[in-house]
């Protein structure tokens, strides 16, 4: 659908929050490649259609729906200038199909800044290269880890892993994007202040000795120590003193950062001593932007090293491109599964790992253990949270007779003794309507004793259910293993 011509104005769009921060020569090419559009009540695109435009909102209201069976659902209905949709992934390329994945129409007259999809990735991929790299590997990662779980996953624990990884994942990843910004304007300023020290005229032996001090702080920063609040405090107000007595302008700006970095008044006195008192308040400003880079980009290692660890228990769970049959570590198992949890789990439930780490590997299908686990950590959750949100959940290995023992401990209160016997049957649930099917207890009943040959059974009184796995350290006649490569 096409709508009325109407002038683009840089101004204008430069207002909408996602163009705020643009350059008016970025503004001027957006208006230059895109134009305004003012489209009557009634359909803009068709989810399906091939995706050739990206749209802004710049004045009116829009709705936007996807196909659900039959029926066309509404997902989103707002007013908001500056809101976004159409071809959001074309920086992707022909890697991904380039489609709308929803409808959208507008309930009155609506002004839209429309970009070519071609236009909006060329703009991307010239102004934010680093952004697009961060965006293209959480997309394709996360498509990845979605399609490991979604082949091990059953009924409820889809919902439950999807959510929690998903919110796993947005916050290392977030904050790399975050630090990636501010480390973009961090090393602008350092070239600056580079070249105001490069145009005055000192002895080669000063800037040499200039370098030097930058590559020892840079090493001390990665050896920076932990210090406790009041450590911390003391160590700024000293760097502080120090500063204001050498003339550093915004000396209590520096001092937190100096003393993240662990560097002290002693450090300050080495940096004095190599330079003159002309050149010192320019050394320290290099410095101060040489220890933010190198923060800066711990940071980013820490958050893209989480989302690796993340990707990895994803990889764990789901036991890709493992035998489906093994010997298995349980202890493996349980954490990753945990770790995936842990966003449902949440920080008022104390997590108690009481591991046993002598007990051998098991013959087992991991992945399909993996799935008891999660219902049986996912019933207890629920319990707790049932009791008020707030216990302790132990996860506890044992040798029992033989046998390999996991065991699954919570504070909620308790299943009635009335309906304990009931809680392996199929489609049998104490939960509320829509909160649960009565499948989970069955499919893992299923899993442990048909598959595994073991026993599944609970013992309970309020305060204190443990659900009790035991599983045999030896495989079965019938059942054949294949060794890890």
């Amino acid at each position: 659908m096409s709508g009325q011509l109407m002038p683009c104005s840089p101004a204008e769009i430069g207002a909408l929050f996602l163009f705020e921060k643009l350059s008016p020569e970025q503004l001027g090419q957006l208006c230059e490649a895109g134009r305004v559009e003012r489209f009557e009540p009634g359909p803009v695109y068709a989810e399906g259609e091939p995706a050739t435009c990206f749209y802004v909102m710049i004045e009116g209201t829009v709705v936007l729906s996807r196909r659900v069976g039959g029926d066309d659902v509404e997902v989103s209905r707002t007013s908001q200038r500056g809101v976004y949709a159409g071809s959001m992934q074309a920086y992707l390329g022909d890697r991904v199909p380039q489609v709308y994945n929803n409808s959208m129409r507008v309930t009155e007259p609506t002004r839209f800044f429309v970009l070519p999809g071609e236009k909006f990735s060329d703009f991307m991929q010239e102004w934010f290269p680093m952004a697009v790299h961060l965006l293209e590997g959480l997309f394709f990662g996360s498509k990845s880890t979605q399609r490991a779980i979604g082949q091990r996953e059953r009924l409820l624990a889809l919902g439950s892993l999807s959510a929690g990884l998903t919110h796993e994942l947005n916050n290392p990843a977030a904050a790399a994007v975050r630090a990636t910004a501010t480390l973009r304007e961090r090393v602008g300023k350092m070239r600056h202040k580079l070249a105001i020290i490069a145009q005055g005229n000192y002895a080669p032996e000063v800037m040499a000795k200039l370098i030097d001090i930058q590559d020892r702080t840079a090493e001390r920063v990665a050896k920076a120590p932990t210090l406790s609040p009041l450590e911390a405090s003391d160590r700024e107000d000293t760097v502080t003193d120090w500063l204001d007595d050498h003339d550093i302008q915004n000396g209590w700006r520096l001092a937190p950062t100096f003393v993240q970095a662990g560097l002290d008044v002693d450090w300050l006195d080495q940096v004095a001593a190599a330079v003159d008192d002309e050149l010192l308040p320019n050394a320290i400003g290099w410095l101060n932007y040489t220890v933010e880079t190198e923060l800066l980009m711990d940071e980013i290692n820490d958050s893209t090293n989480r989302i690796s660890h993340l990707v990895d228990a994803a990889k764990q769970y789901s036991q890709l491109d493992r035998a489906p049959f093994q010997n298995a570590d349980v202890h493996e198992l349980l954490d990753s599964t945990l770790l995936m949890l842990s966003g449902k789990i949440g920080q008022q439930i104390k997590v108690v790992k009481d591991y046993d780490r002598t007990l051998p590997k098991i013959p087992a299908y991991p992945a399909e253990l993996n799935q008891v686990w999660t219902n049986l950590i996912d019933n207890a959750v629920s319990a707790i949270n049932g009791a008020g949100g707030e216990g302790t959940l132990t996860v506890r290995t044992a040798l029992d007779n033989e046998r390999l023992l996991v065991e699954f401990r919570d504070t909620g209160p308790g299943v009635p003794k009335e309906i304990r016997g009931r809680i392996f049957d199929p489609f049998f649930t104490t939960k509320p309507v829509g909160e649960g099917t009565g499948l989970g207890l069955d499919i893992s009943w299923r899993i442990v004793v048909n598959k595994h040959h073991g026993t599944l059974q609970v013992e309970s009184e309020p305060g204190d259910t443990r659900f009790q796995v035991l599983l045999p350290l030896a495989a079965e006649e019938n059942d054949t293993i294949e060794e890890l490569a």
